[in-house]
């Protein structure tokens, strides 16, 4: 095996354990446990009846305290480059938005390379479709949904956001536009918004180490190296939601307010910037934030002044953007210290 493939291998694997075993050994700690934030969670609720998908569950994150309205719904989008991570490694995220006030549906979906592009997007229309029908049973309000991710996740939420939005020809995205809900607000955070061409993150920075290049490659070739959607398919808007976004001069339905936040030490920041300007474009509110010196998912190491930062904007914008849509709005505690935790 060429040393190059060695390489890329040894890294995939240590970056692999080294976020599940992060995730693991956060849910030791006394904060990890939802009762205390007075959320209750439900685990492994079926968005899907097809025998086919045994895989579709979601996991939901409630305040235990049931309010005579509804919530507002989340839902939460995983990151891991399509290929690695789950829920089950992101319940610091639902937590953090559960505690605020939110029911959450922490959603789990196929992975690269055993199963390549569209499955992902396959699964989280589904799951979309699923919160606008069911959500109410949860005490959640689907006409007050709100669509976060972060990395990959990012970008299936900005792909859920746009086919929410816009008359598409893919049966995935039509099944999301069909439900007849967009989001009140969409939330893609550090996101890979085009998997095509990551080569252009190492024509950007052409020092860049090859672990992080390797990376950045990993996830075009899982995701897209395997998959029978042609290039120049309109499916593949749906992986490349940035390129779509870019191209579109209008759409169906008003865009909804955006707010999201980057590091200037991430790979990916550039794709942030140009979703901000893409966004700004086509007229629709929009909030970003690049903070100096940050990594990746910084948001997520919320001990970290930038962190803890990011999630109080995150938290006021959501807040104002309810407001403005003549609907209460939920609270919004800062995380303390040790609560967010990946």
């Amino acid at each position: 095996m060429p040393l190059t493939e060695l390489r890329r291998r040894a890294g995939a694997l240590f970056v692999d354990n080294a976020f599940r075993g992060l995730a693991t050994v956060s849910k030791l700690h006394p904060r990890a446990d939802p009762a205390r934030h007075n959320v209750g969670v439900e685990h492994n609720v079926r968005y899907s009846n097809d025998p086919a998908h045994p895989t579709r569950v979601l996991d939901v994150y409630a305040p235990l305290e049931r309010s005579a309205r509804p919530f507002p719904a989340v839902l939460y989008v995983h990151g891991g480059g399509f290929r690695i991570l789950s829920k089950d490694t992101h319940w610091v995220m639902a937590l953090a938005f559960a505690r605020a006030g939110y029911v959450v549906f922490n959603v789990d979906y196929r992975l690269a390379p055993t199963h390549p592009f569209p499955a992902a997007f396959d699964d989280v229309s589904a799951a979309y479709a699923w919160v606008v029908e069911n959500a109410a049973r949860f005490g959640a309000d689907p006409r007050r949904l709100i669509i976060a991710g972060e990395s990959a996740g990012a970008n299936l939420t900005l792909a859920l956001t746009l086919a929410a939005t816009h008359e598409h020809s893919s049966p995935f995205a039509k099944r999301v536009f069909e439900t007849g809900v967009a989001p009140v607000a969409s939330a893609p955070m550090c996101g890979i918004f085009q998997v095509s061409d990551t080569e252009r993150f190492v024509r950007r920075k052409p020092r860049m180490l090859s672990v992080i290049a390797d990376r950045l490659t990993e996830v075009e070739h899982a995701y897209l190296g395997g998959s029978k959607v042609a290039p120049d398919a309109p499916e593949r808007d749906l992986a490349d939601p940035l390129l779509w976004l870019e191209r579109e001069s209008s759409s169906s339905r008003p865009l909804p307010p955006l707010f999201t936040a980057v590091g200037t030490k991430d790979p990916l920041v550039d794709d942030t910037r140009r979703l901000e300007r893409a966004w700004r474009a086509r007229g629709a509110r929009v909030e970003a934030h690049v903070y100096p010196g940050e990594v990746h998912a910084y948001h997520a190491f919320v001990w970290r002044p930038a962190a803890r930062d990011t999630w109080k904007k995150k938290h006021a914008f959501l807040s104002d953007v309810l407001r403005t849509h003549e609907i209460e709005s939920p609270a919004h505690p800062e995380p303390e210290a040790g609560d967010e935790r990946r």
